[in-house]
This record gives structure tokens, sequence and C-alpha cells, in this order.
């Protein structure tokens, strides 16, 4: 599902620990690390897609997490041209993300990255709040760096 502007919405999940360090996966396909995201269905609200997300992507239910906040609006990012898909209608951009902090309430030996049949991510790392910002692929380094900004005061650095 895409918007009349060629993005796809999604939501991304910034999982803190109790030390406010944040949950950093690394991809199964690539060498590439990033916080847990997904797309929204037609049918879904952002937030039961981030719950849907974060059992699909890394094990966690509800119940594991806190919520302490979300983006206001949707963060923007455009696709290098390389990645973009040429065969869709309008033509997909990128994605337009809406960003969740959570707080993880259990240990995070709760952590799966096999809840489904091809999982996104083969390990994990907590890392200061701050790292993704400067450490994502570059094309999405602004809006982690937004999002960041955003929820810094919710995760009470």
């Amino acid at each position: 599902m895409l918007d009349r502007d060629g993005f796809r919405p999604n939501v991304g999940i910034i999982l803190l620990d109790d030390d406010g360090q944040v949950f950093w996966a690394k991809r199964t396909r690539g060498s590439g690390w990033q916080f847990p995201q997904g797309g929204i269905n037609k049918d879904e609200t952002a937030e039961e897609a981030m719950f849907r997300e974060l059992y699909e992507e890394i094990g966690l239910k509800p119940k594991h997490v806190d919520v302490l906040g979300c983006t206001p609006e949707w963060l923007h990012y455009q696709l290098p041209k390389k990645f973009m898909k040429k065969d869709s209608d309008p033509a997909f951009v990128g994605q337009k993300q809406v960003y969740y902090l959570l707080r993880l309430l259990e240990d995070e030996s709760k952590v799966d990255f096999n809840c489904t049949s091809s999982p996104e991510f083969q390990c994990y790392r907590w890392v200061d709040f701050w790292y993704p910002a400067h450490n994502v692929i570059h094309f999405k380094r602004k809006v982690y760096q937004r999002a960041l900004r955003h929820l810094a005061p919710l995760a009470k650095l």
C-alpha cells in the first residue's frame, strides 16, 4: 500500500532497556543494522502494526513492553534509485514512518527472531541511545535523528 506520493506507511520501533540503551539489530540479508520496522496494513492502525511487527521481528508481545510514546507526524525518507521498485503505480519512492518508543519490561531472553518463516534479523546488541542516528544506512539517518530527538525526553535522557 503506497500513498499518492509513492511512500509506504510504516512503523519503526525503538526499544529501550533499563539502562537507557536501545535495541540495535543486524539484518539477515546484507550487513545493515537498524531498528525493527515494518509496513502498516490497510486494515490496521499504526499501533496495531507496531505490535504485530514487534512480535514478527523480535518475538515480543504487548505484555513485554511499555509504550512511552510515538512521533507526532510521519517521518519520510526516500530510497536511493537503485532500491526503488520500478513496476509500481504510483512509483515506490520510500517510506513514511511513525516511530514508537517502548521500554522492555521483561528479560531480554524473550527476544526471538524465529516467529516467522523468514526472520528479518540474525542478532542484536544494546547501544547508546544516539548511536543509531549516526550508524544506520545513510538514507535513513535524518529520519533516525528526528525520531530520536523527538523521543529523547520520553526516554528521560
